[in-house]
């Protein structure tokens, strides 16, 4: 992954769609991929595996560019394009989820499983939190950073929240507003 460290802390489907950034794509190789899911491992409901190939990245990668465009116009109140809520359920059915019953010592208790390859699954595990997101009414409140060079978007729990990050953007943006006022012409 770049020197840039990934947006976390949203939804997991804003940061998936923020491993785009204006920087450029932080999942171009295996390598970053697995980095990430490190970032996103308490998240989510599996262990990182010790590698992953170009294919776990592709299946990953193509959650999503269609997560990116479906947001992108239901966060606007529009119709999300059919190919990628198709794409999604295609996703999801890849490694449908199985509530598997276990016995854990003392009783029953139920773990939930999905077979394939790594990136499958978790392929399949980000676009049922897309999905879950998509439908949650809250989806219209996502916003983009207001920083001139961000794309990064967000999910703001103050309704006065600007920027994707205070530390990132939010400094910067202060910073240079100073620079503005008090520069000598």
């Amino acid at each position: 992954m770049s020197d840039l460290v990934p947006l976390t802390g949203e939804p997991l489907a804003l940061d998936l769609v923020n491993t785009l950034s204006a920087a450029g794509d932080l999942l171009t190789t295996p390598r970053d991929l697995l980095a990430w899911w490190e970032l996103e491992a308490d998240r989510l409901p599996e262990a990182v595996p010790a590698e992953v190939g170009a294919a776990d990245l592709d299946a990953v990668r193509g959650v999503r560019e269609p997560v990116a465009r479906a947001l992108d116009h239901v966060r606007r109140g529009e119709r999300p394009p059919s190919a990628d809520l198709e794409a999604l359920n295609r996703a999801q059915r890849a490694a449908p989820a199985i509530d598997e019953l276990v016995w854990d010592g003392a009783a029953v208790a139920v773990g939930r499983r999905r077979d394939g390859a790594p990136g499958v699954r978790l392929a399949a595990c980000l676009a049922e939190a897309a999905a879950h997101l998509l439908a949650d009414p809250a989806v219209t409140g996502i916003r983009k950073c207001e920083a001139d060079d961000c794309v990064m978007l967000f999910l703001p729990t103050h309704p006065r929240r600007r920027w994707c990050s205070a530390t990132r953007c939010g400094n910067r943006m202060r910073v240079a507003r100073h620079y503005q006022r008090h520069k000598t012409g």
